[in-house]
């Protein structure tokens, strides 16, 4: 190999410096722990002890992260060192590391190293480690994006998460915010009496939901199963078992297409709560919400682009579905027939066929014209019934629904009913779906002979809900959904660079 090409290659300069580790007898990745105490921690303690420039500290810190800054060379080198509370200075100095000092011609942004030594406060006022020993933990062999223009494609940093957590204050924020809003919806809910328990991943019957599952073979068994697309049959099976406070809170895979507000696998959260009915559920939900917001971002008030603000302030508004398609798209879905619905559907230029029947044709209409419209925080309510095929008829209209959904920015972050469990009408409603999923309609459910058998035994009046964590955390941050998501589905890479 030319030795000037050699030379500029970023990546055969690092396998450079590996070898010449190793010929030292270095072990660029040492098995042993090295227990540390975090930057913040390390660097609050400097800040207060050492007020004054010149300011020094005698106790000894161990630190440990990533290098993001070398500057200097000889007798002091400074290295900025991150992990995943902080950054922090650490001055290197030739009399006070002694044969450690000889690591650092070595080193290279991105190396993780642990450093052991005090604190004290540069001239320049900087908090900083004086180490007495350095030690290389993890040898890095590719060179991170540049600092100033970062890591901005975005098929990169999906496709390479690590890198982007690496780079991007915002993606580890995110994330975290994502594990904050978990826990929070987690506690509420155990604090109210919940029970959180796991259900079948796959099935024999998809269920739960309007969505075109995924499929798959169980060899020993030689049966096809579906991973589910839900939470909910199994979950109010439990109902009928005796458990009157129940919520899982996992995985679900639909077959569907990819949008900012769809993934193809995503977590769901979805509870179930005994003797309770829809209008209570929306009481609980909106304090679910607002807790849970307050917790994450400390306000109820979020503010997003063009000064628009999401205020999730308990009451919500409710606001009947109904009455906003005939405001929005002139036309009474109740009595309309379906010629006159599938009418409005082309008026509208809805992307929707007559094979997909009266209900799904509603929700696309709807989906078109009325709910970009719903911007703050709202339950929709009371659609018509022959779209919620798991959902009790209207206590005073019976050809409504008793459901509601959460909206926000445009978005529906949240479902919930009054949960039919009437055997023989929802016997007959899967009958309906059956019907629909044969004319064309993948997305209909399927007969579900054992969810009816276990609502023969008696289930009690009950009110769900499902939550999609992705998608409320992607609208709380004014984000696309894949954002949220650590590792979303793409397309194998081509070309990998193996080098």
């Amino acid at each position: 190999m030319d030795t000037s090409a050699k030379e500029i290659d970023p990546k055969a300069a690092r396998r450079e410096k590996l070898n010449r580790l190793i010929e030292s007898g270095v072990n660029p990745y040492p098995s042993e722990a090295h227990p540390h105490t975090p930057l913040k921690q390390i660097f609050d303690h400097c800040d207060s002890q050492c007020k004054n420039p010149g300011d020094s500290d005698d106790k000894i810190y161990a630190a440990a992260g990533r290098l993001r800054a070398i500057r200097g060379q000889g007798g002091i080198v400074f290295l900025d060192l991150a992990d995943d509370t902080a950054k922090m200075q650490v001055v290197t100095k030739a009399d006070t590391l002694g044969e450690s000092q000889n690591l650092i011609d070595n080193l290279d942004i991105g190396d993780i190293i642990w450093v052991e030594g005090s604190t004290f406060r540069t001239k320049r006022g900087e908090c900083s480690i004086l180490p007495h020993e350095l030690t290389l933990l993890s040898k890095s062999l590719r060179p991170l994006p540049d600092k100033w223009s970062g890591l901005k494609d975005q098929e990169v940093r999906f496709r390479q998460r690590y890198l982007d957590l690496i780079m991007n204050d915002q993606a580890r924020d995110i994330f975290q915010k994502r594990v904050a809003l978990i826990d929070a919806l987690r506690t509420n809910l155990k604090e109210q009496g919940f029970m959180e328990v796991e259900t079948p991943v796959l099935e024999h019957v998809p269920g739960g939901a309007d969505a075109e599952p995924f499929q798959t073979h169980h060899n020993t068994l030689d049966i096809d199963l579906f991973l589910r697309i839900s939470l909910e049959l199994h979950l109010k099976r439990l109902l009928v078992g005796g458990f009157p406070k129940v919520f899982e809170l996992g995985r679900v895979f639909r077959n569907e297409g990819m949008s900012k507000e769809h993934l193809q696998e995503f977590t769901m959260l979805e509870f179930y709560w005994a003797y309770a009915d829809y209008l209570l559920l929306m009481e609980m939900v909106e304090e679910l919400y607002a807790q849970a917001i307050v917790t994450v971002f400390g306000v109820t008030k979020l503010e997003r682009a063009r000064g628009e603000t999401l205020d999730f302030t308990p009451p919500w508004p409710r606001v009947e579905y109904t009455s906003l398609l005939r405001e929005h798209a002139g036309i009474d879905v109740i009595t309309s027939s379906d010629e006159e619905i599938l009418a409005a559907v082309k008026k509208h230029r809805v992307d929707s066929g007559a094979e997909l029947g009266r209900a799904r044709l509603i929700d696309q209409l709807y989906k078109k014209v009325v709910r970009p419209k719903l911007v703050q925080p709202q339950f929709l309510i009371d659609p018509p019934l022959v779209m919620s095929p798991l959902a009790k008829p209207h206590r005073q209209n019976p050809r409504l629904a008793e459901r509601f959904w959460v909206l926000a920015a445009g978005s529906e972050i949240g479902n919930g009913f009054s949960e039919l469990n009437d055997p023989l009408d929802q016997q007959k409603r899967f009958a309906e779906q059956e019907k629909l999923r044969l004319a064309g309609d993948p997305e209909a459910q399927r007969m579900d002979h054992d969810y009816v058998r276990a609502l023969e035994y008696g289930m009690p009046p009950a009110a769900g809900f499902g939550i999609g964590i992705d998608r409320l955390l992607a609208v709380l941050i004014n984000q696309s959904i894949r954002e949220t998501v650590l590792f979303p589905t793409m397309r194998p890479e081509q070309g990998v660079d193996k080098t």
